[in-house]
């Protein structure tokens, strides 16, 4: 098992207190196994094994057919009135699941932790019933660091851009890489066709690859409902705006693809309209984008600090300045950061433009240029170059 040190220590920092521990993440990205390090942490502690109660509801061992079921259960296994640990992986597969997470949470001897591979379990009549009452914590595939160290430095930045950080990857790429196109094939299969399909009740599949296809496809850039209905429209897929945007609202609440909105620095405000998206796995899209996938390596760049910065901690936005852009606006409760990504700024001329920018602010909040060079970091007027290798290790 992959070692999450920054999540194994939020679950640590969180134990114990009168909140549900929620995971969500999109599937394979090592949630399950999160629990399972976490419950090795516990047994440390001297926590006896029936004080863990662990559940897969994917599991067929288990089936409830209510939340009462599933609520009376863990109950029969609380036998005095020691702190009880309950683990709920994938709980929304059980109607009125958020009855029965409700009725747990109020058990004053139940520490609660749950995942999630959709964003629905955060949504309606859960949200409702324990606003204020829960932590989220938001897990990604590894990162680089991680992903180097899993590799035990046997790779390089290339590779992950290829094959992306999910955690199953790892043992492939070891033994066996050249099967690891097998391995996205049962990821995507099972994210596509349970997770979206199956859950959203989409019966036209073509159609749902083909604005898939578009988004990978244009990670980075500025696309709208309507220039997707447009051109799928052109190719003889007639679909309404309204449609793209419930497909993509799907894509969103399985955790496939993430959207980051557009930010005016000068009016400090939000744009509506516009997004660009990110997915979650560079991996995946190359899988299915096939040999596409390698034809835009800046873009491909520019995902990977996407998702870094959402690991740490920042929200995440597309800034505008005037009529230029900022490809990202990192904000948390220390201000912001701006960041731009390029391959390479050798040419000086390129150099110039994606510095254009990042001069325009007219704040001095910290600013970034993160390129593929491997020169030494370097200082223009406060913009402090990086090379993209000593940003993801953080040095």
């Amino acid at each position: 098992m992959i070692e999450r040190k920054e999540y194994l220590t939020t679950l640590k920092n969180f134990k114990d207190k009168d909140l549900i521990k929620v995971v969500t993440g999109i599937r394979r990205c090592g949630k399950s196994t999160l629990f399972e390090l976490f419950i090795q942490e516990l047994k440390k502690e001297n926590i006896s094994d029936p004080q863990i109660i662990m559940i897969n509801l994917e599991n067929p061992s288990y089936q409830f057919e209510s939340y009462m079921d599933l609520y009376n259960f863990i109950i029969k296994k609380i036998k005095n009135k020691k702190k009880y640990y309950v683990f709920l992986d994938e709980v929304q597969n059980v109607p009125q699941f958020e009855k029965a997470v409700d009725g747990l949470y109020i058990q004053k001897n139940i520490d609660l932790y749950i995942i999630g591979s959709n964003a629905y379990l955060l949504s309606g009549e859960l949200a409702t019933l324990l606003s204020g009452r829960y932590i989220e914590i938001k897990m990604l595939p590894l990162s680089f660091k991680e992903y180097m160290l899993a590799m035990e430095g046997d790779s390089n930045l290339l590779d992950y851009m290829k094959y992306g950080g999910l955690p199953g990857n790892i043992p492939i790429l070891k033994t066996v890489p050249n099967e690891i196109d097998t391995y996205f094939d049962g990821i995507f299969s099972t994210i596509v066709y349970k997770d979206i399909i199956s859950r959203n009740n989409i019966n036209n599949k073509l159609l749902l690859e083909s604005i898939l296809k578009f988004i990978f496809d244009s990670i980075g850039s500025n696309i709208s409902t309507k220039k997707i209905s447009d051109t799928l429209t052109s190719k003889g897929l007639s679909i309404s705006n309204h449609t793209v945007e419930n497909y993509i609202e799907a894509f969103l609440e399985s955790y496939l693809i993430y959207k980051a909105e557009r930010f005016d620095v000068k009016g400090k405000n939000l744009l509506a309209r516009d997004y660009k998206y990110y997915i979650v796995d560079t991996g995946l899209r190359s899988f299915f984008l096939g040999k596409k996938a390698d034809s835009d390596m800046g873009h491909i760049l520019e995902n990977i600090v996407y998702l870094e910065l959402l690991r740490r901690g920042y929200k995440v936005y597309v800034g505008k300045v005037d009529d230029l852009e900022i490809d990202f606006v990192a904000m948390n409760r220390d201000g912001i950061k701006y960041y731009q990504v390029a391959l390479s700024v050798r040419d000086e001329k390129v150099l110039a433009r994606e510095l254009r920018s990042l001069e325009k602010t007219g704040d001095h909040y910290p600013k970034y240029l993160i390129t593929m060079d491997i020169d030494l970091q370097a200082d223009y007027n406060g913009i402090t170059k990086l090379s993209i290798v000593d940003f993801l290790l953080d040095k």
